[in-house]
């Protein structure tokens, strides 16, 4: 089996972007195990001299260079760390550089500056996105449910609660999710309070093994968890979302990511964003 190797992601903010662009490149690797470590804050001489103590370690330990991502904006701190006996590989050097170039301008060098200003109105909107969301999980209520930008349907556990999640947080939309249960099969239709949101609904379904895996989890040895139940539970919301005309996706084998980025897509919820971002 190959080495593992050792991936640091290095950053004087959170660290979030650093560790987003090395997940991306590494996951292209996936025959290679990778140890990640993140260190965020790295906003003084000392801070990087300590960081470039643990990569060179992790260098004599291993035998191997580490890899860094780094999203360092400040010139000095990012000398500090590139002098490590690592494979450095910059956020900013390798994209700011070429921008500056083509727009003839000298970016603005600001940490932070990726995730934005909590005094935004984006931010605001987010945050507003992040708590109508938890406030309308699970079909808590249905109250309100014409300021949704999404509404998420199917059977419980199948990923409607960390997409909506994650779209109100990286996306800034409202979306509220219900989930399909025995009854409304039994009724052969949608919850009542959905039938005038017919516009915002998205289906998510998952293959019956997958769905008693998660469940049994849950709730070890219940008829809730049986793959006897969770076949027909899957089976009669795939055929609700056929009948109803719902766009649906099968989430057994799709990451967080995808499934969100394929309800933008079905949606067009990426042009309604647009749109909010120029008002």
């Amino acid at each position: 089996m190959p080495q593992a190797r050792v991936a640091f992601f290095i950053s004087d903010g959170t660290g979030i972007t650093a560790e987003a662009l090395g997940h991306s490149l590494l996951s292209q690797f996936e025959s290679v195990r990778f140890i990640q470590e993140r260190l965020p804050f790295i906003d003084t001489e000392e801070k990087a001299r300590d960081a470039v103590a643990r990569i060179n370690a992790r260098r004599v330990a291993d035998g191997v260079r580490p890899i860094v991502f780094a999203t360092l904006i400040n010139p000095r701190l990012a000398e500090i760390v590139h002098a490590a006996d690592a494979l450095y590989i910059s956020y900013f050097e390798t994209f700011l550089a070429p921008l500056e170039a083509e727009l003839g301008i000298q970016s603005s060098h600001a940490i932070g500056r990726t995730h934005g200003s909590p005094n935004s109105s984006n931010y605001k909107h987010r945050i507003d996105a992040i708590n109508y969301t938890l406030m309308h999980d699970d079909g808590i209520t249905d109250r309100g449910l014409e300021e949704a930008d999404v509404v998420l349907v199917g059977v419980s556990r199948c990923g409607k609660t960390p997409t909506s999640l994650y779209l109100a947080m990286q996306f800034g939309l409202k979306v509220a999710n219900f989930p399909l249960i025995p009854e409304d099969f039994e009724r052969q239709q949608l919850p009542g309070s959905l039938e005038k949101h017919r516009g915002k609904l998205f289906g998510l379904t998952i293959q019956p093994e997958r769905l008693a895996q998660i469940r049994e989890e849950r709730r070890a040895r219940s008829h809730y968890a049986s793959l006897a139940n969770c076949r027909h539970e899957a089976l009669e919301a795939e055929r609700m979302m056929r009948r109803e005309g719902i766009p649906w996706l099968d989430t057994s084998a799709q990451s967080i990511e995808e499934i969100a980025t394929k309800v933008l897509q079905v949606l067009k919820l990426s042009e309604r964003q647009d749109l909010r971002q120029l008002q």
